[in-house]
Parts: structure tokens; sequence; C-alpha cells
């Protein structure tokens, strides 16, 4: 006796986004490494420290990586804190049943090899496994930090636009008019502001800060994204679903988070990555002309400033291109495989 089967159930449009993003196996692959990267930048400093991360001295556990301790608590004359890298520091954890665990990477973005052996920017040893740059700080360490500063301020700004960037193009396309003129006449004049010398009259007059550089950055990241929203607004305010709930009484803040905004989201999540890769260019082109992060972050494009007055020092330059390459490279796979997951024509 034949059976008839019973039809599948339908796939929600969540879930044939998701299928149709999964299809694009570059894209799909591109995530999980930039994820497991992050992941790995965000645990930096229990990979790559000059501290040990617990030790064993006099019988007594110490977490030198989450409190400071002077060299005397280890044998030494100064109350000053101790140098777990000094070679008397090292031995005093070698006597009497002492250890210490140190991370992988004995060396903090920050820390001066003071115990090299070739003169700075030193070549790649067994100690350093990128070299060292021309103070003497482990390349490894300081792209390790600098990626992890990289991604979180690409995020941050990304954020930051994405937010403004839907709010003025939400208004501008939904009331349209007189309003939309307004800010576009506006749009036109900020637009044309000079950021690059903004940024360098701000540097001169407050101190460098990222909190800073997130601000400037911002007033001006925000106007690509506006257009995008304002044009799918501008379409979906004289639909019929639109029209039906104006004659039902919802008022415009309803209409607008409840029905025109999940329908004008398309051009905001395709646009993320690509803003992102962006808002990292950018950090690394402001750090690589002094007008970026305080010297006491870690930095990209410090290193490829570095790379440029050392050009001897050819491990400094090939890592730091290799690690922006990378990360560039996998934000546009993303990017290219949400566009194509977000574009209704294609089938999972």
């Amino acid at each position: 006796m034949s059976t008839v089967s019973s039809p599948s159930p339908s796939v929600s449009p969540g879930r044939r986004v998701w299928l149709r993003f999964r299809k694009n196996r570059r894209g799909y692959w591109s995530l999980i490494v930039f994820s497991i990267l992050f992941v790995i930048s965000l645990m930096a400093d229990l990979i790559s420290n000059d501290k040990p991360l617990v030790a064993r001295y006099n019988g007594e556990l110490v977490f030198p990586i989450a409190k400071n301790y002077s060299e005397k608590k280890f044998g030494g004359d100064f109350d000053t804190q101790a140098d777990y890298l000094d070679p008397f520091i090292r031995d005093q954890f070698g006597k009497n049943g002492n250890w210490a665990i140190y991370p992988l990477n004995h060396y903090h973005f920050d820390t001066l090899n003071y115990f090299a052996e070739a003169p700075n920017p030193a070549p790649p040893s067994a100690e350093n496994w990128l070299g060292t740059d021309d103070s003497g700080r482990d390349v490894v360490a300081r792209l390790l930090y600098g990626f992890r500063v990289s991604v979180l301020f690409g995020l941050a700004l990304t954020i930051t636009g994405v937010l403004l960037g839907i709010v003025t193009g939400a208004i501008q396309g939904y009331f349209a008019g007189k309003t939309d003129l307004f800010f576009q006449r506006f749009m036109e004049i900020w637009g044309s502001m000079p950021e690059l010398y903004l940024l360098i009259i701000f540097a001169s007059i407050f101190q460098p800060s990222i909190g800073l550089l997130l601000l400037l950055l911002s007033l001006f990241g925000w106007m690509g994204l506006s257009d995008y929203v304002r044009a799918d607004f501008l379409r979906n305010r004289n639909l019929e679903y639109v029209q039906a709930a104006r004659a039902l009484g919802l008022s415009n803040r309803q209409i607008i988070w409840r029905h025109v905004l999940p329908n004008s989201l398309t051009p905001v999540v395709t646009f993320l990555p690509f803003r992102m890769s962006a808002a990292i260019l950018a950090l690394t082109s402001l750090d690589f002309l002094g007008l970026g992060v305080p010297p006491s972050v870690a930095s990209l494009g410090e290193l490829l400033a570095q790379g440029k007055n050392n050009l001897d020092a050819w491990w400094i330059v090939v890592s730091t291109f290799c690690v922006l390459t990378v990360m560039l490279l996998l934000l546009t796979n993303i990017g290219d495989a949400l566009r194509n997951a977000l574009d209704v024509r294609r089938k999972a």
C-alpha cells in the first residue's frame, strides 16, 4: 500500500537566510575563523603576559596576573612591583619546591625585553617569535593586543554609526517632505567638512584617547548608512500595510518600530561587515599618522609606522601586513556572503 508523504514544514525567513549564508562556504568559514581569532584576542591577557598565571612561593599560592606583588615578596630588595622576567625572580620560582606557570607568550604588549641578545629591533628568535620593535617590545604581543583593539574599536564605531544612521534615515524617509529636505541640506553641509583637518585640530587641543577618536569618527560615520535607510523608508511608507496601520490608529512611532523598520533592515545588516572594515582601516591609518590612539595602547598602525622607520626590520611590516590582510579579507568574505544570503532571489 502506497503512503502519501506529508509536506515538509515551511522554513522561516530567518532560517532561509541562514541556509543561504551557510551555502556560501567561503563566507561561512570566514565567520568561524574570525570568531575564533576574536575570542583568542579577548583572552590576550591569559595568552601573552609578562606575569605568571599562578605561582607557588614558600608554600603560598599567588596569582600575579590578578594582583600586584612587590619584589620583596619573592626575596628581592625593593618594594617596587616584581619583574617576573628577571632571571633572579625566575630562579626564585625554581628553588625549594616553588614554581610558576607562565602564559604561552611571556610578554605583555608594553613589556620591554631588557635581556635580548640582539639590539632592537631584534629579529625573530625562540624567545620573541616575531622579533621585537625598535623599543624592545614583543611583536607577537603587540599584534595580539592590537588585533583586539582594532576589532573592538570597529565594533563600537559600527554600532554607533548604525544607530545614528537608522535614526536619521528613518526620520527622513518616513516623514519626507520638508523634514527630508532639511536633513539632506544638513548632510551636504556636514559631509563637506574636512574630517582629517578636524582630527588634527582636536589632536593638538585634547589628549589623544580612544573615546575622543570614537566620538570624532562617529560624527561622520553615519551618513553612508543613512542614505540606504532613507531610501527603504521612502519606498515602504506608502505601501498597503503602512496605510492599513495608519487607518487602525497606530502612532508614527509604532508604525516605524513595528512595521517599517523590520522591513528596511536588509541594507543595515549587509552594511555591517563593510562598515567594520572601514572603521578598522580608519583607525590603522590614523595610528600610522600619529593621530589615533595614545602610545600606551597597542596599535597595528603604530607597528606599520615602525616598519616604515626601520626598513631593515622586515618582520614588523610583514607580520602586521599579514594580520591586517587576513582580518579585512575575512570581514569582506562575511559581508559578501551576508549580502547574498539576504538576496530573496537566491534559493537555499
